[in-house]
């Protein structure tokens, strides 16, 4: 791997034999899996550019053995690493050749579906569309749907905060997420919000969304489940460069319309997806926006012709608007295969993941052009424009030498280009080991110590998911030093205990 992950424990190495046996016993029959050739297809997540066999796999079934695992693991230092699905793209399932990678694929029901108190409660290994396939019969539906939410699972898109198409109007994960039940590393089973709006004290749901799984490893989630609007119809507005496709997106914005979902695709993009899907994608232009308005019919009328009127001012070149729901859908048919059909395009590819400022994006395209230039690689867009979510896809071929180092340097110079105009490192993929490096360039020392002070009330031992979003990790008690200087404390006023 290009990547440096902590080096493994030759203690633990050499007690696995006695590892397995004690997992064994805590999770009976075919609950752990250790031979090679079976953990083989756990070795990487969705970033596979990236591989490494795990110590040992436990796949727990009830939340007792999880609790029991996470407090062995405690108790005999070993590290955990929690897995959903195994679609993250950014390595944070990633094993540890001396950590336990706990699966939850079989927390795989639908506890409770309560449509007077519009929630649901589900288990973590729930795929994300599996959710609105269970109350769709009532009208009913679950909001952010990532690309991969066939596969995705809820507690997956918990640990990264994961978003979607429609995640400009109706918000990521933290967003629609009303409370989970997790385990802590020390085996203590907690629970966090519920079916009410919001709970009292600190927000520690929030925090939770998004940890990456280095703060606990959720075992339940009740979600926020959203009426179907009355009418949704979307618009493919084609332009001659993506630039102006970009200022539209600003434009709409600024019009004050919040679309149900606003996503960008350029030329490579659009070509390669119209091949796999026959979404009916028009070839002659550089850039296509895909803009779905819902609500009450009157409403998607106005605001239809308010789209159009500014995506012709922005020189839109031509202007489809879906006369069918079935239509409707094989627009975003195409935007939600675009990743599996530049696949058939190129041996490889990097998928990115950044955010920036709207009224950036041109400038941002720009730059990503010039890059492409620069590495000698093919990058296709892919962008959840309302929200300035970027998604490159750069092609390369792992068989050529030197391609992947490339393809790597060249996602980390989009990255730094994110943060230097105002953006995040990340929108929903999480930070994982792709993006651990990079985090200086967002945040300072201080930052990153204190984010670490929060792993520590959480993880003191620092097992659950090490080597993850951190590129330099300091023991608790180094953080908790106290600094004296010429015999005076900081804050002498201040009680000590």
């Amino acid at each position: 791997m290009s990547v440096m992950m902590p080096k493994p424990s030759q203690a633990i190495l050499s007690r696995r034999a006695a590892i397995v046996a004690a997992l064994r016993a805590i999770v009976p029959g075919e609950g752990v899996v250790d031979a090679a050739n079976e953990m083989a297809v756990f070795e990487s997540d969705g970033l596979t550019a990236y591989r490494q066999m795990p110590l040992v796999v436990v796949l727990p079934d009830t939340v007792a053995q999880v609790a029991a695992v996470l407090a062995y693991c405690h108790a005999n230092d070993i590290p955990v690493v929690p897995r959903g699905s195994g679609t993250s793209l950014s390595g944070g399932a990633l094993p540890l050749e001396d950590g336990v990678l706990l699966v939850l694929s079989k927390f795989n029901k639908v506890i409770e579906i309560d449509y007077d108190n519009r929630c649901a409660v589900v288990q973590p290994g729930v795929t994300n569309l599996g959710i609105t396939k269970a109350v769709e019969g009532r009208g009913f539906y679950y909001a952010p749907d990532p690309s991969s939410q066939i596969a995705c699972s809820i507690g997956g898109n918990v640990a990264e905060n994961s978003g979607g198409v429609h995640c400009l109007k109706y918000g990521l994960t933290a967003n629609n997420v009303l409370g989970i039940e997790f385990v802590t590393i020390e085996g203590e089973v907690m629970r966090l919000g519920g079916k009410h709006l919001d709970a009292e004290g600190y927000d520690l749901l929030g925090l939770m969304t998004g940890s990456e799984g280095l703060l606990g490893v959720v075992t339940e989630v009740t979600v926020r489940i959203l009426q179907k609007p009355e009418t949704a119809r979307a618009v493919l507005i084609g332009f001659p460069t993506s630039e102006q496709a970009g200022e539209c997106v600003a434009a709409i914005i600024a019009k004050g319309i919040i679309p149900g979902g606003m996503e960008m695709m350029d030329r490579p993009a659009i070509h390669a997806a119209e091949d796999f899907v026959h979404a009916g994608y028009p070839r002659d232009v550089e850039a296509l926006l895909i803009v779905e308005l819902d609500g009450p019919g009157a409403e998607v009328d106005h605001l239809l012709a308010e789209v159009e009127a500014i995506a012709n001012a922005n020189g839109a070149v031509t202007c489809r608007v879906s006369q069918s729901d079935e239509e409707r859908t094989a627009f975003w048919a195409g935007r939600k295969a675009a990743f599996p059909a530049v696949g058939r395009i190129s041996p490889d590819y990097y998928c990115m993941d950044g955010t920036i400022p709207r009224k950036e994006l041109p400038k941002v395209l720009a730059g990503m052009k010039a890059m492409s230039e620069k590495y000698g690689l093919r990058v296709a867009n892919v962008f959840h424009a309302g929200d300035g979510n970027l998604h490159p896809l750069i092609l390369y071929d792992a068989n050529k030498e030197g391609e992947l180092h490339r393809a790597e340097e060249f996602g980390n110079d989009i990255l730094r280009l994110c943060v230097a105009v105002g953006g995040v490192l990340t929108g929903e993929h999480g930070v994982g080991v792709e993006k651990r490096d990079l985090m200086p360039e967002m945040f300072n020392e201080d930052d990153l110590k204190h984010q670490q002070r929060v792993k520590c009330a959480f993880d003191a031992k620092h097992l659950l998911n090490p080597g993850k979003v951190f590129p330099q990790l300091h023991r608790c008690a180094e953080l908790g030093r106290m600094h004296v200087h010429k015999g005076q404390v900081a804050f002498p006023d201040l009680p000590r205990f």
